[in-house]
């Protein structure tokens, strides 16, 4: 596919650049795999952060795993508004609101208040996974992002507008 922008590198060229930034990654997302949490949670989380951070290659791929576990396509529509939306759970809310804290602390300080808040629907194990997940998006972001991937787009959600 040929890419809809200019990018600074791609996805192979980063795996053979640096296999071991790549494995350490993976094993960040494995044991947040392996704690037990939601995985349709997990990814509205990495959904909400990629599309904070502006990353198109991760928003894509996380657009398209969230699909293949059936994650529900009014959540995927609605994330980004996930506050007004009114469907997401009290745990999703939690930890969009956790999401969006840890993705945005270079701007304002994590409150008590906030921490609080995840406090009351998760333990503090699963806090802990939270919180590399959200941690591991965004390294992902920060790099993805910066190299401009092209984005994972599957073919058949191209319009002919966007192939020319």
């Amino acid at each position: 596919m040929t890419p809809l922008f200019d990018q600074r590198s791609d996805w192979p060229s980063f795996e053979r650049a640096a296999p071991s930034i790549v494995a350490a990654l993976r094993m960040l997302g494995k044991a947040v795999d392996d704690s037990g949490l939601d995985k349709q949670l997990t990814e509205l989380l990495k959904l909400r952060a990629s599309q904070l951070n502006g990353c198109a290659f991760c928003l894509q791929l996380h657009l398209n795993l969230a699909r293949k576990l059936g994650l529900a396509q009014a959540k995927i529509d609605l994330v980004a508004t996930w506050r007004e939306a009114g469907i997401f759970s009290a745990r999703e809310r939690a930890a969009l609101a956790w999401t969006e804290a840890l993705t945005l602390m270079a701007q304002q300080h994590i409150t008590d208040a906030q921490y609080a808040e995840v406090q009351t629907a998760f333990t503090e194990s699963e806090i802990a996974f939270l919180t590399s997940a959200v941690g591991a998006i965004n390294a992902w972001n920060r790099i993805a992002g910066a190299l401009q991937f092209s984005p994972p787009i599957p073919m058949d959600q191209v319009n002919d507008s966007a192939k020319s």
